[in-house]
C-alpha cells in the first residue's frame, strides 16, 4: 500500500479516516455544511419534540404529570434552539465535536424522561424511540462514534424506565430490546457506509488534486529543462552572444523582412586578430577572456533590433536591418575603435588587441544569407591580407552601392 493510499484509508470501525491529519482535514472541509445541516436539523427536531405537548394535553389533561412533561419538553427545545444557534454561529466539527454532540444527549434524557410521566403510552413511546436512534444515525450530523454512544444510552435508559415504570413483562423486555438492538445495527451500519462513502470520496479528490500538483510540478520542471535546453542550443556557452544555428535562424527573418519591405540589410564578419598567439602565449583562460570582453564591447554598441552571434572560434557575426552600406561602415568603425581601447590585464600589458570586420550588403540578385554570410567572409580575409586592424567592404558592395 502506498504512502498516500494509507493517508486516505478508512477505519473499517469507525468510519473516519486513519490519518488523524487527514481526518481533521476533512471535517474542516464539510464544517460550513454541517453547520447549516445542524441548525435544520436541530430546529426541526425541536419543533416535532415540542408538538407533542398537545397529545400530552389531550392524554393527561392540567395534571401535575402534564405540567412536568410541558416544563421538560420546553427545557429540551430551549436548550436545542440554543445550540442550534452557537452551533451555527461557533460550532467546529473539526475540534469542537463535543459542541455537536450535546443535543443528541438533551433529546435522549428528554425522550427517557417521558416514560416515568407517561407510562401507559409505552408503544406509542417506542415507535418514538426509533424513529429518534434513526434521526440521530442520520439527521443530525454527527461522528459514527458518538452517534453510537447517545444511541446507546437511549436506548438503554428507555428500556430501563420501560421495565421500571411501565412495568413490561419479560417477554415484552425481550423485544423491545432486540427491536432497540436492531434499530441501532441497521442505524449504525447506515452511518458507517455513509461516512466511509464520503471520505472516500474527499480521499479520491485530495487524491486527484496531488496528482495534480505533482503533475504541474512535473510539467513546471519539464518546462524548465526545455528552457535550459533551448537556453544552450541560443546561447553560446562563453559569450552568452547567439549561439551559430540561432544566429542564421533570426538572421534569415530580418533579411526576409528586409526584402519585403526593400529595405537596406548588412552583415559584418568580425574576426579577433592574432587570436592564437594570444592562446599560446597567455593560455585559453586568457583567450576566452579576450572573447568575452569583445562580445560585450559589441552587444553595447549595437541597436536592440541588431543582432549578434558567435559564428566560429573567434569570429563573431552581426546582422543589421534597415542599414545601408555608409552606416555599417560607420558601426564597424566604432566596434573597431572601442576593441582597441578595451583595457587589457596587467600580464597581457605588450598585447595590442585589435579586429579585423568584413562588410557585405544584401543585394536583390542575392539567393540566401549564407551567400551574403560568404561574401563578408571574403572581405574580412582580404582585411586580414592587407594588415588587420581594418575594416574592409565587399567590393561587390562597394560597385553597387
Amino acid at each position: 500500500m502506498s504512502s498516500i493510499e494509507k493517508q486516505y484509508q478508512v477505519h473499517w470501525l469507525t468510519g473516519q479516516l486513519s490519518d488523524a491529519s487527514r481526518e481533521t482535514m476533512y471535517r474542516r472541509s464539510i464544517e460550513a455544511r454541517v453547520r447549516f445541516e445542524s441548525l435544520l436539523s436541530l430546529v426541526l427536531a425541536a419543533l416535532i419534540f415540542g408538538m407533542f405537548a398537545i397529545s400530552d394535553f389531550y392524554l393527561l389533561g392540567l395534571t401535575r404529570e402534564y405540567y412536568l412533561l410541558i416544563t421538560m419538553r420546553i427545557v429540551v427545545v430551549s436548550l436545542c434552539l440554543l445550540l442550534a444557534f452557537i452551533i451555527a454561529r461557533w460550532g467546529g466539527y473539526s475540534h469542537k465535536a463535543w459542541l455537536h454532540a450535546m443535543p443528541l444527549w438533551i433529546f435522549a434524557t428528554g425522550i427517557i424522561l417521558i416514560v416515568p410521566l407517561r407510562p401507559e403510552s409505552l408503544s406509542t413511546q417506542v415507535t418514538a424511540v426509533v424513529v429518534a436512534i434513526m434521526a440521530f444515525y442520520l439527521l443530525i450530523p454527527n461522528l459514527l462514534t458518538v452517534v453510537t454512544f447517545a444511541s446507546f444510552y437511549l436506548s438503554t435508559g428507555f428500556l430501563v424506565s420501560a421495565v421500571l415504570f411501565a412495568e413490561i413483562a419479560p417477554v415484552e423486555t425481550l423485544r423491545l430490546a432486540l427491536l432497540l438492538v436492531m434499530t441501532n445495527v441497521v442505524g449504525f451500519c447506515t452511518l458507517l457506509r455513509l461516512e466511509g462513502l464520503q471520505r472516500k470520496q474527499f480521499s479520491l479528490l485530495h487524491e486527484e488534486r496531488d496528482r495534480n500538483h505533482q503533475l504541474l510540478k512535473e510539467i513546471a520542471h519539464r518546462k524548465s529543462l526545455e528552457e535550459q535546453l533551448r537556453m544552450v542550443a541560443e546561447r553560446d556557452a562563453l559569450t552568452g552572444l547567439n549561439s551559430r544555428s540561432h544566429f542564421m535562424k533570426r538572421a534569415e527573418a530580418l533579411l526576409q523582412s528586409s526584402r519585403l519591405e526593400k529595405a537596406p540589410f548588412c552583415l559584418l564578419m568580425i574576426d579577433v586578430d592574432h587570436f592564437k598567439s594570444i592562446n599560446d602565449t597567455w593560455g585559453h583562460s586568457h583567450g576566452d577572456w579576450v572573447l568575452t570582453e569583445i562580445s560585450e564591447v559589441c552587444t553595447l554598441s549595437l541597436r536592440p533590433k541588431d543582432v549578434i552571434g558567435r559564428f566560429g572560434g573567434e569570429e563573431f557575426v552581426v546582422a543589421l536591418p534597415d542599414t545601408g552600406l555608409g552606416d555599417a561602415l560607420i558601426v564597424a568603425e566604432r566596434l573597431r575603435t572601442k576593441v582597441s581601447e578595451l583595457p587589457i590585464k596587467e600580464e597581457m600589458s605588450e598585447l595590442c588587441l585589435s579586429v579585423t570586420i568584413g562588410i557585405a550588403i544584401a543585394h536583390s540578385e542575392d539567393v540566401d544569407l549564407k551567400a551574403l554570410i560568404m561574401r563578408a567572409d571574403q572581405a574580412l580575409y582580404v582585411g586580414k591580407r592587407d594588415g588587420r586592424n581594418r575594416v574592409v567592404m565587399c567590393r561587390k558592395g562597394m560597385d553597387d552601392g
